[in-house]
């Protein structure tokens, strides 16, 4: 394995122009298609196992089936699905019956309005919200001063007991909207079940962290 670490937000070549696209593409020298072969070895190694072979092959076919217009060549192709719905399809294609739906307690109002669309589909929905459990923030070592409401009695946000009650209602998936940055980390790493982020917490920009970064070189300059 080459001792060069993958860099490929740095690759200069054109997309679709590069190794990982065309057997006879172009690679800089930090290029993992070209130096990590032994690591895409053990990836598809992994495949080897029927339900994470199946789980990425319905992922993949989610993927196509997101344009419209395939049949008229790539440059005619249209993104025609949320992602709610995507994520919806997703579960149905897996034939999943139990869904797991943690959120942040600033987002409750789309909690539930994404609770009815799964429920509409005929899934179970279990759901959690990241204040459970009613543990003060001191808990963590957090003093006042650290608090949103200074002074005030504060719940911490729990991501590891969401993902603990999600184990133990036995979800298949879980769905992930809105939790903070770190939390959403620690939930995913409890999570036995595979798991989907619908939405990512940015208070600032309505949940749109891309925002900032449409608008690097106007609104958002000093973030360079």
């Amino acid at each position: 394995m080459s001792t060069e670490l993958p860099e490929c937000a740095r690759c200069h070549f054109s997309t679709q122009n590069r190794l990982c696209q065309k057997e006879d593409g172009k690679s800089p020298a930090y290029c993992p298609t070209q130096n990590y072969r032994e690591a895409i070895g053990q990836a598809l190694d992994e495949l080897r196992n029927p339900d994470i072979l199946e789980f990425a092959k319905q992922a993949s076919i989610q993927e196509g089936e997101g344009y419209a217009h395939r049949e008229l060549g790539y440059e005619r192709v249209k993104p025609v699905k949320p992602r709610v719905l995507e994520t919806i399809e997703f579960a149905h294609r897996m034939n999943y019956k139990r869904l797991g739906f943690v959120f942040c307690i600033g987002l409750t109002k789309e909690a539930e309005v994404v609770e009815k669309l799964l429920s509409a589909e005929e899934f179970e929905v279990v759901s959690a919200l990241c204040k459970l459990g009613r543990e003060p923030k001191e808990t963590l070592g957090v003093r006042d001063d650290q608090k949103i409401r200074i002074g005030c009695f504060e719940s911490m946000c729990n991501p590891i007991a969401q993902a603990f009650v999600m184990n133990s209602a036995n979800t298949e998936f879980n769905i992930v909207m809105g939790l903070c940055v770190g939390h959403d980390s620690l939930f995913l790493k409890y999570s036995d079940a595979p798991c989907t982020v619908l939405a990512a917490k940015d208070r600032v920009l309505g949940h749109n962290p891309l925002a900032a970064i449409y608008t690097i070189d106007s609104y958002y300059r000093y973030l360079k």
